[in-house]
C-alpha cells in the first residue's frame, strides 16, 4: 500500500527537497503541496492524504491552528500530523501534541528518519522514543490544560491492563520493551494499546500518551536546575 503525503511549509526549496526524497521511495508519493496552514486544511480534505508533514510557522493560518482543524475532523481521522520543528518554542509543539499531532522531526533530519517518520505515523505508531520528544513532554503535557483530551472518570473504563502499558508508553518505551517487562507478547501490548485508545476517544498513541500526563498517571521530570 502507497502512503499518501501533503506537505506544509511555506518554504519552497525545503519542500521541493522533501517531494523528491519522497517520491523515490515506491511505498510512499506527496500528492499535494501547502504553502500555509488553510490551503493545508483544504487540500487535506480534497485528498485525505496518510500523513501532513507540517510546519508551525506559516503566514496567515499556522501550522498549530491548521493541526488542531484537521485533528477535530472525522473525515480526516485517518489522517496523521507529523510536525517539522527546530523545537524553538516547545510550548506551541507541545499545543501541536495535544491537538493532535503523532509526533515531531526536526527541520534538519536526516533523509532516514524523515522516511521512517512518516511510515511510523502512518502505521498509527507515534515519534515519542526520540530525546527531544520526550523532554517536551516531561515538560509541558502534565501542566494544568483547560480542556483535557479524556475527564478522569473515563479512566475507570480501562482494565488493570490496559491502564499498566498505557502507563508504560506514557514513558516512552516501545512494545516491544513494554512486552519484555510485562512477559507479554508485542501483539497483547499492541491490542491493549488499540483498546485504551478506544475507550478514551484516543486519535493515536501520541494522544493516549498526553491523556496519561493530563491525568497523572506519569508525572513530568523536572526541568534541569530546578
Amino acid at each position: 500500500m502507497t502512503i499518501r503525503v501533503l506537505l506544509a511549509d511555506d518554504q519552497a526549496l525545503l519542500v521541493a527537497t522533501f517531494r523528491i526524497l519522497i517520491d523515490s521511495e515506491p511505498d510512499l508519493t506527496v500528492v499535494a503541496e501547502a504553502a500555509d496552514g488553510r490551503e493545508a486544511v483544504d487540500l487535506a480534505l480534497v485528498h485525505e492524504p496518510d500523513v501532513i508533514l507540517m510546519d508551525i510557522r506559516m503566514p496567515g493560518t499556522d501550522g498549530l491552528a491548521a493541526t488542531a482543524d484537521i485533528c477535530s475532523r472525522p473525515e480526516l481521522s485517518a489522517t496523521r500530523v507529523l510536525i517539522l520543528t527546530t523545537f524553538e518554542n516547545d510550548e506551541n509543539v507541545a499545543k501541536a501534541l495535544r491537538a493532535g499531532a503523532s509526533g515531531f522531526l526536526g527541520k534538519d533530519v536526516s533523509p532516514h528518519l524523515l522516511l521512517s517518520g512518516i511510515r511510523t505515523v502512518a502505521a498509527g505508531d507515534s515519534l515519542l522514543s526520540p530525546t527531544a520528544t520526550r523532554s517536551l513532554i516531561d515538560r509541558f503535557l502534565a501542566t494544568p490544560d483547560d480542556q483535557p483530551l479524556a475527564p478522569p472518570e473515563r479512566l475507570g473504563n480501562l482494565t488493570e491492563r490496559e491502564r499498566e502499558v498505557m502507563t508504560l508508553a506514557a514513558h516512552g518505551k516501545s512494545n516491544a520493551e513494554i512486552a519484555g517487562e510485562l512477559f507479554v507478547s508485542p501483539l497483547t501490548v499492541r491490542s491493549h494499546i488499540q483498546h485504551a485508545m478506544t475507550k478514551l476517544d484516543a486519535r493515536d498513541r501520541t494522544q493516549l500518551v498526553v491523556i496519561a500526563y493530563q491525568n497523572g498517571l506519569v508525572a513530568p521530570r523536572p526541568a534541569p536546575g530546578s
